[in-house]
């Protein structure tokens, strides 16, 4: 039987995955893809009541494809409205100019987000990629990615060539059903023994009650042992969009307990590491 979840007493923590959305103030993008309807989209006060239940004091918001897609502005509210609490990743096009990427960073963005999953690894093809990779590394921000299955295999040579510190989000997304030597998988794991980074989130999105013989831990495990914990994060992603069935915020953030038995190593993954790859304070 799973142990009841108990909040954890923190004055310094990093939810490093989640979003906020305000339709009165920021209406959706007339051709996103997907419109969260209300009980599904989440507010930031919503987000820092959230936050402050659980005892994390940041988070580090990402522009949420669904909804807003290129359009950064709910999130940046949010973030100027926070004090210092939030920080945020944006999504741009590959075409974004350098006078548009310093006002994101002065308004409290440190890094962007490639999203394979949407656009494609043919987006790190595109012709302007190149120079807006150069204009990211010379603001000193990361690149966040998004990837799925064998997409990463796919994409190792151009995120290489690109010289900027990677994140991946959502453990890399790996197809549950295959285990841990599939060629996504392992190039996630190569990327992090080379000093990139991982979020170790949204496991529910490739792992599931319908997946009975995947093994969840063999791959926290193998990113856990690649990335070490000076390297690994944890995010919620919160408000759980889209998702087949009710999740909560509590039971989420109680995995960090099983992953990390050590306490030292949960304060490493919740506060140290985001701390110095984000900036927080």
């Amino acid at each position: 039987m799973q142990a009841p979840f108990r909040s954890p007493v923190l004055s310094k923590g990093v939810d490093s995955h989640c979003h906020v959305f305000d339709t009165t103030l920021f209406p959706y993008a007339s051709d996103a893809a997907y419109r969260p309807p209300p009980h599904e989209a989440g507010s930031k006060e919503q987000l820092a009541a959230v936050l402050d239940a659980h005892g994390l004091s940041h988070a580090l918001l990402v522009n949420p494809t669904s909804g807003y897609g290129y359009d950064n502005q709910c999130m940046i509210a949010a973030i100027q409205a926070s004090r210092g609490r939030f920080k945020g990743i944006a999504r741009v096009r590959a075409d974004t100019g350098e006078r548009a990427l310093t006002e994101l960073r002065d308004a409290g963005v440190i890094g962007v987000r490639l999203d394979l999953i949407t656009d494609g690894v043919a987006v790190l093809h595109d012709p302007s990629m190149p120079r807006l990779l150069a204009h990211v590394r010379d603001m000193g921000w990361q690149v966040q990615v998004q990837c799925e299955r064998d997409q990463l295999h796919e994409a190792v040579a151009p995120l290489k060539t690109a010289r900027v510190p990677l994140v991946f989000d959502h453990c890399g997304r790996p197809d549950a059903e295959r285990g841990v030597s599939q060629p996504g998988f392992q190039a996630l794991l190569e990327f992090g023994r080379e000093g990139h980074a991982v979020k170790l989130s949204g496991p529910f999105r490739f792992f599931n009650a319908f997946s009975p013989s995947a093994d969840i831990e063999a791959f926290i495990h193998a990113l856990i042992d690649a990335f070490t914990p000076q390297r690994c994060v944890w995010g919620s992603d919160w408000p759980f969009l889209r998702m087949p069935m009710r999740m909560d915020y509590g039971p989420v953030l109680a995995n960090l307990e099983r992953w990390f038995p050590d306490e030292a190593d949960r304060q490493q993954v919740l506060w140290h590491t985001p701390a110095r790859l984000f900036g927080f304070a």
